[in-house]
């Protein structure tokens, strides 16, 4: 059996807005949408990764709050894991230093406005599901709309 390798994603708040970050490389995901984040190496745990790939992508220092339920199958052996996050007081501001040539912080009725990666789609309904549970309520917690698809990357 092959082991599983966590690629670990990170919903970053500021307010009720939420960070997306488009992929610049590799090819096949460049242009589309993700939260930011990246896989756990050995002898890391999920949140050290997590902070760490947020330095690294980002440039931040961030406090990696809760797990939210659920896993996502990435290309075998990888799986997605999401996380809530926020910005520790006194970070930088977030930039794409690696992977990513936009940042964007989304209202909660944009954030179906840009082209995710697919299973990023799943995670941001189950952050959102678990939210509308009581867990770290706000008061833009309606059920995900169906996401919007741009028509030049079909």
């Amino acid at each position: 059996m092959t082991e599983r390798i966590v690629v670990v994603a990170a919903a970053l708040h500021d307010g009720d807005r939420l960070l997306a970050a488009r992929r610049s490389a590799p090819p096949e995901l460049a242009g589309r949408w993700e939260l930011p984040g990246g896989k756990v190496e050995e002898g890391e745990s999920s949140e050290e990764a997590l902070s760490r790939e947020l330095r690294e992508e980002l440039g931040v220092e961030a406090e990696v709050l809760e797990r939210v339920p659920g896993e996502w199958p990435l290309k075998p052996p990888y799986v997605l894991q999401a996380w809530r996050a926020r910005l520790l007081p006194g970070s930088a501001a977030p930039k794409p230093l690696q992977d990513h040539d936009e940042l964007r912080w989304l209202a909660p009725d944009d954030v179906w406005d840009v082209d995710w990666l697919d299973q990023d789609v799943e995670a941001l309904g189950a952050l959102r599901a678990f939210r509308g549970a009581g867990n770290c309520a706000s008061s833009h917690d309606a059920p995900a709309p169906a996401p919007r698809r741009n028509p030049s990357s079909s």
